[in-house]
């Protein structure tokens, strides 16, 4: 049987982190199956999901924790499975002049409306006429297949005109 781990990763950006943690993954029976990392002002910070064989499972943890001696910061946790019914995978992209609260009355709404952020990937630059701060996201949830999609698109027209940005919904081919 397998387990599905989901580790957290922090360190000092320099080559080779995730050549490390690959290795110390297949090393120890371990199969990267899906990640998310980037670079943030020095430091490497990542999330990936691995599967292992149950009776490997405790020496990929402890190789794992061995890296902790070589300044990776590291969490590690069980993935537990989610059963759910039909769903829709949708994008939000959002562009608009950056102010304080923007994420926040985002994930308000969706919160309100039970949905999970899948992704979420953000931005901060200047515009190129003015060089006023520019705010940039990007999100991926899934909502399932009976929503009410025309009633969230509305209350995010709404909140793009309290905030003063352009909230576009787009349903995507779901690959999750």
């Amino acid at each position: 049987m397998q387990q599905h781990l989901v580790i957290s990763l922090i360190s000092d950006d320099k080559p080779g982190v995730v050549e490390k943690l690959s290795a110390v993954v297949a090393d120890n029976g371990g199969n990267w199956e899906d990640s998310r990392m980037a670079h943030f002002a020095g430091k490497f910070a990542g999330i990936l999901r691995v599967s292992v064989p149950s009776d490997a499972c405790q020496g990929l943890r402890d190789a794992l924790a061995a890296l902790a001696g070589e300044g990776y910061k590291l969490q590690i946790e069980e993935a537990l499975a989610v059963a759910g019914g039909a769903m829709q995978t949708l994008q939000l992209k959002l562009v608009g002049n950056d102010r304080p609260g923007i994420v926040r009355e985002i994930a308000r709404a969706l919160a309100a409306r039970h949905i999970n952020m899948e992704q979420l990937d953000t931005g901060y630059d200047s515009t190129p006429w003015s060089g006023e701060p520019l705010f940039t996201a990007t999100c991926t949830i899934r909502v399932a297949e009976d929503m009410d999609l025309d009633g969230l698109r509305d209350e995010l027209d709404e909140i793009a005109d309290e905030l003063g940005v352009e909230i576009d919904c787009e349903e995507i081919a779901s690959t999750l």
